[in-house]
């Protein structure tokens, strides 16, 4: 359990830094963002299945 949580950390931590860097996580291509008037809808739908996607890889290595 420890040693996940210290990866997670990590991984989390690495994700914060290309997110600073410039890497443009929540704004991919795929992504509906709707606007009328004063109000914004952002749904982001390619994003969701990236997440999805690298935690279901976490979790098959780490299960290992």
């Amino acid at each position: 359990m420890g040693k996940a949580l210290v990866v997670i950390g990590l991984m989390v931590a690495a994700l914060g830094g290309l997110m600073m860097l410039g890497l443009p996580l929540g704004r991919l291509p795929g992504d509906l963002v709707f606007r009328r008037g004063n109000v914004t809808v952002y749904v982001p739908v390619v994003t969701s299945i990236a997440v999805s996607l690298l935690a279901t890889l976490f979790f098959a290595v780490m299960r290992r």
